[in-house]
């Protein structure tokens, strides 16, 4: 039995196509972070962004990096303004830009690495801002000089289509004649503080003394004052006193008489009816009863 051509011919028209298809291998996957440049004869053709696509036998696809990459600038160099020369290790992160792809595909990079491109603009860029500052400012003002190196390198990449993400710089290293020198400095500085704040600290302790002292003779001051005051005070009432009784007796002889009647009634009150041994002839003598004798 003879097989019918159709069904022969068919399969093998079927196997071939599968084999070219296999063969020249039309479907790509643009992987996430990235952009397909499809070229023709080195020519771009198109940019694809992430995902499946087919392509033309004749077209080639060249998978193009947009995501962070990283820098290590090791040992940039440069001169402070006091001609101090200085090193130092940064790390930059960057990206390309995707609108601007077609462009650093063409001029700097066919898969998105910019490496060395970014390590020639930072060490430019560290050259001329560290001859804009002294040695010491470089460490006083490291904020001030952290954000001019960012503002200066991201204008510099930008002409290459990158965008910076963000830059790690380390401390500033500078000769070791210079860092004794910085050190010995410190030092000394440190000395000076020590003194000048124990000279402000002896100060204080002396006026303070003298404070005391002030407020103490102040006190006592006052003190003498008051009690000047206030015997003063007792004098003058008490003189004002003899005054007003010495007036009084003054003006009315019948209250003179009156007092000294008054003393010799407490005289006779007090005495006991003996009479004294001894009379002399200044003494007064005492009040003696010479009235009526009681009859026998």
């Amino acid at each position: 039995m003879e097989m019918n051509p159709k069904f022969v011919r068919y399969p093998i028209i079927a196997l071939a196509i599968i084999i070219v298809a296999v063969l020249l291998n039309p479907l790509h996957t643009v992987p996430t972070g990235h952009r397909g440049v499809i070229t023709v004869g080195g020519n771009i053709k198109s940019v694809q962004g992430e995902g499946y696509l087919l392509l033309w036998p004749w077209e080639s696809l060249n998978i193009f990096n947009i995501r962070a990459e990283q820098a290590d600038i090791e040992q940039a160099e440069g001169s402070t303004s006091d001609l101090q020369p200085v090193t130092t290790s940064l790390t930059v992160r960057y990206s390309v830009m995707a609108d601007q792809v077609n462009t650093v595909f063409e001029k700097y990079s066919k898969d998105g690495n910019l490496d060395s491109y970014i390590n020639t603009a930072t060490q430019e860029t560290f050259k001329a801002v560290t001859a804009q500052f002294t040695a010491p400012e470089l460490i006083s003002k490291r904020a001030a000089v952290s954000n001019e190196i960012g503002a200066q390198l991201r204008a510099k990449v930008a002409q290459y289509g990158a965008q910076i993400i963000n830059i790690d710089m380390r401390s500033f290293n500078f000769s070791k004649d210079y860092m004794s020198a910085i050190n010995e400095k410190a030092t000394q500085e440190q000395l000076r503080q020590a003194a000048e704040n124990k000279v402000l600290t002896v100060i204080a302790e002396q006026k303070q003394k003298v404070a005391i002292a002030e407020a103490e003779a102040n006190a006592q001051k006052a003190r003498a004052d008051g009690e000047a005051y206030a015997a003063l005070k007792i004098a003058t009432a008490q003189a004002d006193a003899l005054k007003i009784q010495n007036a009084a007796l003054a003006q009315n002889k019948d209250v003179l008489e009156l007092r000294r009647i008054e003393v010799q009634l407490e005289q006779a009150k007090r005495w006991d009816g003996q009479l004294p041994q001894n009379i002399y002839a200044s003494a007064p003598l005492p009040i003696l009863n010479i009235g009526d004798k009681p009859a026998r």
